[in-house]
């Protein structure tokens, strides 16, 4: 196995191009040196991107927010500026393993791992974020949502890199929630999760919306329907229902010993009615 620490994007993103074999990226290393550990996985090159320093910080850009690839999730959380425009972001990267793991995983290595359980994507994907990638042929932006493909598939092409995940300026009156299903209280992934995003008009009535379910489907699925059942309202108990319902038909599970197919449909629309209440409130609305 061959280790490369470059120092510029350019650099890593030729080294990942030019890999004969195996290659894998290592920003946090919480989910890669487990898989290596384990031998899951036999890299022939390991490029570690934590000497580029574009990555390791949190900007502002545009209003928003930019989140290098290697910014440790304890460091969302400490950021004042970004815990208030995206709580539920914030929240969803901060249930990603223990205090010693906070330290040092990512939320595109939650990404990019590609699990359709991961905490942050469903956040991420309601919030709107996008990720940046960086490519020996340039760059390119997609949404987040499109860039896993399938349990531990990506869509990245050979040599990419998701070097940061851009959060735009929340529009005002807007308040986002992320909620998750754990058989224990810590420590867990999640069994059934869901993030939403939503926006006020005049009178507490629901302009915008975005629902995303996380674990229950072979990526995260974005609810276009659920969204839709709640603009126009203000959020009355009738719209918190057709929510819950529109969030479980939209569900594609699988039964494994963690949860069923029905355990999991039922408590999709539980939790996306239980985010939609909390979303609702961050927003202003009562």
């Amino acid at each position: 196995m061959r280790y490369a620490a470059p120092t510029s994007m350019k650099e890593a993103t030729g080294l990942m191009a030019k890999a004969k074999g195996k290659a894998f990226v290592l920003a946090g290393g919480t989910d890669l040196l487990v898989r290596l550990k384990g031998g899951f996985v036999e890299p022939d090159l390991v490029v570690d991107i934590k000497r580029i320093p574009a990555v390791t910080k949190i900007t502002k850009a545009g209003g928003g927010f930019r989140i290098g690839a290697a910014v440790p999730c304890a460091e969302l959380g400490e950021n004042a500026a970004l815990k208030k425009a995206w709580p539920g972001v914030v929240e969803a990267a901060n249930l990603i393993g223990s205090d010693q793991i906070q330290g040092r995983c990512t939320i595109v290595g939650n990404l990019c791992n590609a699990s359709p359980a991961a905490d942050s994507v469903p956040a991420m994907v309601a919030a709107g974020a996008k990720a940046a990638i960086a490519g020996p042929r340039g760059r390119r932006t997609v949404a987040v949502e499109d860039v896993v493909s399938g349990p531990g598939k990506t869509t990245l092409k050979k040599g990419e890199i998701v070097e940061a995940i851009s959060l735009p300026k929340p529009k005002p009156k807007t308040g986002d929630a992320y909620l998750r299903f754990i058989p224990r209280t810590e420590m867990d992934i999640a069994v059934v999760s869901a993030g939403v995003c939503l926006t006020l008009g005049a009178k507490g009535v629901v302009k915008s919306a975005r629902v995303a379910l996380g674990a229950v489907g072979p990526t995260v699925i974005v609810a276009n329907a659920a969204a839709a059942a709640i603009i126009g309202t203000t959020l009355d108990e009738a719209a918190l229902e057709k929510l819950a319902a529109a969030a479980r038909a939209a569900c594609k599970p699988i039964d494994d010993k963690r949860g069923t197919v029905e355990f999991r449909i039922e408590v999709a629309g539980v939790l996306a009615k239980r985010a939609a209440k909390i979303a609702y409130q961050r927003a202003g609305g009562k």
